[in-house]
């Protein structure tokens, strides 16, 4: 598989709603979308989830446009693909980055897979027609407003909760929500907003039966996880700790976790993110996919990705129409009393909706071999 073109595209799109997290309240989503071409002439799409800030991890937009066209664009023209599996390996020199290396390889799982006549799901060895999923709801400074939000999704028929939580917005509004819904599966996401010193009040949160609390203690935290889990019986599950296999089997063995969220940006790719689920499977430990606020085609390669067996918990792949007014794919992911049913379709299932594309694009950059980049503003 040899890729003559990659085209980057720079979004910008305006989501339905307010997100807040404990890092901050935002509503535009600026993003990258990458098309990588190859010499059939057959296309496949990667997704960049690095946000403008660099609140989530130390990625932004601007660096991951970056590492692609000063870096893993030149890697990728200059070597033959036989399997995406390899584009790991073609990147490991350079370090870190691993939003923008997912953002290339993703485009190459695509096209690998639309090249062999596969979908996605296929392509990774994925096992389900449908998927189970869950909904992540930002903070709501009326609680009864986050209430009612919550009751929605509930008759939506979403199979998991999860709540944003942050110090002075936790112990009693997770008791509110549970006094309103006892029995429906329920988490908390903390986006590192605590530390152990805090270890009385997380503890406070046993007593309302959450599948797990997310990610409490510090983005780069392994060792004080392993202290705090034993003082819990709600599981830990780690996100912004976890990076790669290596960091999912430290903190493991260290005891730091019970679950582990996997999301394909923030490890480096699909081939990444498969590995950490065969070595999850392996020890017992439950994984799920979070979600990055993607357009429709990082949303795709969650639901390709979902389909491995060990992600036995709804993951955050909900529905486009949860945060966009439209979409840049078509037909648009749709969620059916908490499932997704995994498109037949080759590669990630879905078409492009061009009409849209064009519409949210706001920059597009363009490289073929043995030529320099062309841009153009919109």
């Amino acid at each position: 598989m040899k890729i003559t073109e990659i085209r980057i595209r720079k979004m910008k799109m305006m989501m339905k709603k307010p997100f807040t997290t404990s890092f901050g309240t935002f509503q535009e989503k600026d993003f990258l979308l990458l098309e990588a071409k190859d010499e059939l002439g057959n296309s496949g799409w990667g997704e960049s989830v690095a946000f403008h800030s660099p609140w989530y991890s130390e990625e932004t937009l601007e660096t991951n446009m970056h590492m692609i066209k000063d870096f893993l664009v030149p890697i990728v023209f200059e070597n033959d693909i036989r399997h995406p599996d390899e584009v790991s390996e073609l990147f490991s020199h350079l370090r870190k980055n691993n939003m923008a290396k997912s953002t290339v390889e993703g485009a190459i799982w695509d096209l690998y897979a639309k090249r062999n006549k596969m979908t996605l799901a296929e392509a990774l060895g994925g096992t389900r027609n449908k998927i189970e999923v869950g909904i992540s709801i930002g903070i709501h400074e009326d609680v009864n407003e986050l209430i009612d939000t919550v009751a929605g999704f509930v008759e939506e028929g979403y199979k998991r909760i999860k709540v944003k939580i942050k110090p002075g917005y936790d112990v009693n509004v997770m008791r509110e929500l549970r006094a309103k819904f006892p029995d429906v599966p329920m988490m908390a996401d903390a986006n590192s907003a605590y530390r152990l010193k805090d270890i009385d009040l997380l503890k406070q949160l046993d007593e309302f039966n959450l599948t797990m609390i997310e990610q409490p203690l510090a983005s780069d935290d392994i060792i004080d996880h392993a202290k705090l889990q034993p003082e819990l019986v709600t599981p830990i599950c780690l996100d912004e700790s976890i990076h790669s296999l290596e960091d999912t089997r430290k903190a493991v063995e260290l005891g730091s976790t019970k679950i582990i969220n996997i999301k394909i940006g923030r490890v480096g790719g699909l081939t990444e993110a498969k590995k950490i689920h065969d070595y999850c499977m392996e020890q017992s430990i439950p994984v799920w996919c979070g979600g990055m606020l993607e357009s429709g085609i990082g949303r795709a390669h969650n639901i390709a990705l979902t389909t491995l067996p060990n992600f036995i918990l709804p993951g955050d792949t909900a529905g486009s129409s949860r945060y966009w007014e439209e979409d840049v794919i078509s037909p648009e992911v749709i969620v059916e009393d908490g499932y997704i049913t995994v498109p037949e379709a080759y590669g990630i299932g879905y078409s492009i909706n061009q009409k849209a594309m064009d519409k949210f694009t706001v920059e597009e950059l363009i490289f073929r071999t043995q030529q320099t980049a062309a841009g153009t503003g919109q």
